[in-house]
């Protein structure tokens, strides 16, 4: 995984998240009350920003154990998002999805757009057969959109999240190679 795999939809570019990104990640990532589900404590500065990038710039090391992509519009510079795949198991053929995206830039098709594209590609270029999900059970708008994608519920993981100084179940979900309905067409 040398270069950095971009990615390009309708709408968007799927890009390497660099440290130019912090402010925007910030923005996203430091608002508590929009990342209450995201399964990690908000952000509380630049720095926290940074050190972020640098956790998914070390992902793409060797081994490698995932990609996390910044979401930005085509004709718009900046983020508005990340998406990724992370966990890799080689071994077994898999890994989880995690994303995130602003609150001005919600309900518009963005992130199916930017998860199909993600999908699509994890099947071809990392040969897998099932990438998970987890999501809290009160996240109707995350829960809907992977279900548009595909995904099916298998069940609760009881408390096996912790963040904003609790346990939270989480709702596995997962999606087979098969299953998939884009084909893995970009």
């Amino acid at each position: 995984m040398s270069h950095f795999p971009e990615l390009e939809t309708q709408n968007l570019l799927l890009r390497e998240i660099v440290d130019t990104d912090a402010e925007d990640l910030l923005s996203i990532h430091g608002d508590a009350q929009h990342m209450k589900w995201f399964g990690s404590d908000p952000l509380t500065g630049v720095e926290g920003a940074r050190r972020l990038i640098q956790t998914f710039a070390k992902w793409r090391e060797e081994p490698a154990s995932g990609t996390r992509w910044g979401v930005q519009l085509k004709s718009v510079p900046g983020l508005i998002g990340s998406c990724g795949l992370f966990r890799w198991n080689r071994n077994w053929r898999m890994c989880v999805v995690g994303y995130e995206i602003s609150p001005r830039h919600q309900g518009r098709g963005y992130m199916s757009e930017a998860l199909a594209a993600v999908l699509a590609w994890g099947f071809r270029e990392m040969e897998l057969n099932r990438v998970e999900a987890n999501v809290h059970p009160d996240n109707r708008a995350s829960l809907a959109l992977l279900g548009r994608l595909g995904f099916v519920e298998e069940g609760c993981l009881r408390e096996v999240g912790y963040w904003a100084g609790s346990h939270h179940d989480l709702m596995l979900h997962s999606l087979l190679k098969r299953e998939w309905r884009s084909g893995g067409a970009v």
